[in-house]
């Protein structure tokens, strides 16, 4: 039981690892919070649907398609809607963010296909378990852990050795200097927007076929966003590591606890971590380098 128990909280939390993930890497390059990330999520889960559900594509070919096809949502909305309001207050950043999750969760309940009804797809690890020291663990819930490791590697190799990469960074640290090097600053900002849509799309089809796909299952972003402030916001491995002890803390207090300690837990824990240290576990005093 509590082998089960700890792979469900460690799988949720990867999920929302990979959403905290979207929230730090757009902060970080453009200083915008996209308290629409869990909707791209969404967005990501009902592509997935169409393509493999609808289209009936195999699997990982329908996967590959509803990340690219997010990427280049989140790509078009820097280029056509965040790019014109940028040098806008922050508050009015926020609140287009936030009526953006309002049209996309519109949208998904209206396109032929999707609606409100939760509906999933069929995926190779369905119903589907592995003994592992006697314990059986379900493939489903692995699966979401590895393609998550997997996608951190992917990432920290591409900043690391990527002139791309590289290039991202530069810009989060100095836009200025950035563009006076020769960088696009603009496109890095539709590409991050586009690498962060990515990243909710993989946590969409990834989860799917646990919490179904509905237009409400955005509201996940809900404990994304504790998860990067707790890690410390602005710190990718913070990211990481905020969004697995809120999983983890999630499935424990509604298991040992109940439903109502378990919605709650996540923000009374994030309280106490920023009461003891503001920058959270892992982050530094936000700053700008010149």
């Amino acid at each position: 039981m509590f082998g089960d128990l700890a792979l469900n909280g460690i799988a949720v939390g990867c999920v929302y690892s990979l959403i905290a993930l979207g929230f730090v890497l757009i902060y970080k390059a453009t200083g915008i919070l996209n308290f629409a990330q869990g909707d791209l999520m969404m967005i990501g889960g009902f592509l997935g649907l169409t393509a493999i559900g609808i289209w009936g594509l195999p699997y990982w070919l329908g996967f590959a398609f509803a990340v690219v096809a997010t990427a280049a949502l989140g790509y078009l909305l820097d280029a056509v809607v965040f790019r014109r309001a940028m040098g806008q207050p922050e508050f009015a950043l926020i609140m287009l963010t936030l009526g953006l999750g309002y049209v996309l969760r519109t949208l998904a309940a209206v396109v032929p296909g999707w609606g409100t009804q939760p509906q999933r797809f069929p995926t190779p690890f369905d119903d589907k378990t592995i003994e592992f020291a006697g314990i059986p663990l379900s493939e489903e819930r692995l699966a979401i852990i590895i393609a998550t490791l997997v996608l951190m590697i992917a990432l920290y190799l591409f900043f690391r050795f990527s002139k791309l990469g590289v290039a991202m960074q530069a810009t989060a640290q100095n836009t200025t200097a950035a563009s006076l090097v020769g960088i696009p600053v603009k496109t890095i900002y539709s590409l991050v927007w586009a690498l962060g849509a990515g990243i909710a799309a993989v946590a969409g089809v990834l989860i799917a076929p646990i919490t179904f796909v509905h237009p409400g299952m955005g509201y996940v972003g809900l404990y994304a966003f504790p998860a990067a402030v707790l890690g410390g916001f602005g710190s990718i491995p913070g990211a990481i590591v905020g969004g697995l002890i809120i999983g983890l803390l999630e499935v424990a207090s509604g298991f040992y606890l109940s439903e109502v300690v378990k919605n709650s837990a996540p923000y009374l824990v994030l309280l106490l971590v920023l009461f003891i240290k503001p920058s959270g576990l892992m982050g530094v005093a936000l700053q700008r380098k010149v």
